[in-house]
């Protein structure tokens, strides 16, 4: 998976176990707590651009335990690029977030629900030939 950002490309590949120091940094900047049994036995997603780790993606079955891009690198679309490249990977997609992230969610099709402070989505991949009625916006 690719995603353009001025003259760079991101990809999206698996993490290796040399990738989680890295992953754990980034998470810890965005100041998310880890598990550490998603990230050495769950699918772990990163975004790289010639050769720097820009984001992590870690999901524990179908739940995103986390996503995390560095600090200067938000807003461009690796967070999205992480979260199509996951959607490839599991036919749905769950998350628990708290609602400051809630446009996030929301601009990547996942359906919401909020209560008591905290926030459930869910995304299913798209059926061929069927338009998602979910807003978009970048």
């Amino acid at each position: 998976m690719m995603a353009g950002g001025g003259t760079s490309t991101v990809t999206v590949r698996p993490a290796t176990p040399g990738d989680r120091p890295t992953v754990r940094s980034i998470c810890n900047a965005a100041m998310l707590e880890l598990d550490e049994r998603p990230l050495r036995h769950g699918l772990v997603l990163v975004a790289v651009d010639e050769g720097r780790l820009l984001g992590a993606l870690i999901l524990d079955g179908n739940e995103i335990d986390a996503i995390a891009v560095r600090p200067g690198r938000r807003g461009q679309g690796i967070g999205r690029a992480l979260v199509e490249a996951a959607t490839r990977c599991r036919p749905e997609l769950r998350a628990g977030f708290n609602p400051g992230v809630r446009p996030f969610y929301e601009a990547l099709g996942f359906d919401i629900d909020c209560s008591e402070g905290r926030c459930r989505g869910t995304r299913s991949r798209s059926v061929p030939g069927r338009s998602r009625s979910h807003p978009r916006s970048e």
